[in-house]
């Protein structure tokens, strides 16, 4: 199925001549999505509906590369997001058509310029954080918790009598919040690591909570730590498959094997309840909205996404 996208820079311009272009090509009006933004606004909900909508097979018709692409780093992204979930792209005005072997070379370039340029922003930000801590520096954004509450979110996560999201409502913060900070007083004795429980899905696999953690093989040695370890276990913690771009990694997480930062939660509008994202997910999260596969992998387990996150449950 064909789907047109077209953007105009401000509220009074006419985007008609793209449209007329597109229909031109052979989309339906309806499928004919048009945003009035400026190239460099990083929210264009008409050009997130679109991705949304596409599926497998689907063609996305544009008139020009820089009525797509906020950027270029922003456009080689995109289309090697759109190359990885099988959609192709057409670009009337220069040419450019993936059912063509042309066409394929260049989605082909852009998915190998996409993966320098994520090497590159992983090996320049180790690069600068080392340089900062040589220099004694610390960096982030100021804790939302003052040392008081971080010591009472420990004594509480301690005692095992409440979960990680009970004592973020207590704190009126969001969860990442809390795990962050549990992070930082974990216990000195560190578990053996067992081989861990990756498994690559896009749709919820409804499980038991386990006692043991499937991802450290730490196993409580009290019935109270095994209580709270339940409710850490009972998170889902989303990765990225590092052998599939499009798939979803669900990890379980005890105390002793949690992420580190950053992590960005994904917490239904009603019940703040939801899976957590960790690694290049949770940065791309914070900087561009969740990513496509994480969409994906919501939608499949039967969340809402727009107009505001719904989880199955309040859908």
């Amino acid at each position: 199925m064909l789907f047109g996208y077209a953007r105009v820079s401000s509220a009074d311009q006419n985007p008609a001549h793209q449209v007329d272009a597109l229909a031109r090509a052979g989309v339906e009006v309806e499928n004919i999505h048009v945003d009035h933004t400026g190239g460099a606004k990083a929210s264009r909900p008409q050009l997130d509906a679109v991705l949304q909508r596409m599926r497998d097979g689907d063609t996305l018709v544009i008139t020009r590369l820089d009525r797509l692409g906020r950027s270029v780093l922003h456009l080689i992204t995109l289309g090697a997001d759109l190359r990885g979930r099988g959609i192709g792209l057409k670009v009337l005005e220069q040419g450019i058509d993936t059912a063509t072997a042309e066409g394929r070379a260049m989605f082909g370039m852009l998915s190998v310029l996409a993966e320098l340029q994520r090497e590159l922003i992983v090996a320049n930000t180790r690069d600068g954080l080392a340089a900062a801590r040589a220099r004694g520096r610390k960096g982030g954004r100021p804790s939302k918790l003052t040392d008081d509450q971080i010591a009472l979110a420990q004594r509480l996560y301690d005692a095992g009598e409440n979960t990680v999201a009970q004592i973020a409502a207590m704190l009126n913060v969001p969860r990442t919040t809390v795990y962050g900070h549990l992070n930082k007083n974990k216990s000195a004795s560190t578990p053996t690591a067992h081989p861990r429980g990756d498994v690559p899905v896009n749709s919820v696999v409804p499980m038991r909570v386990p006692r043991t953690c499937p991802t450290c093989g730490y196993e409580p040695s009290t019935r109270a730590e095994a209580t709270h370890q339940r409710g850490d276990l009972a998170v889902a913690w989303l990765h990225p498959d590092v052998d599939d771009p499009n798939a979803v990694v669900i990890r379980s997480h005890c105390r002793h094997c949690e992420p580190e930062p950053p992590a960005f939660d994904v917490a239904c509008a009603v019940c703040g309840d939801g899976p957590i994202l960790a690694d290049t997910f949770a940065h791309a999260a914070t900087v561009e909205g969740l990513p496509v596969p994480v969409q994906q992998w919501l939608t499949a387990s039967g969340w809402n996404l727009t107009p505001t996150l719904l989880c199955p449950d309040h859908r």
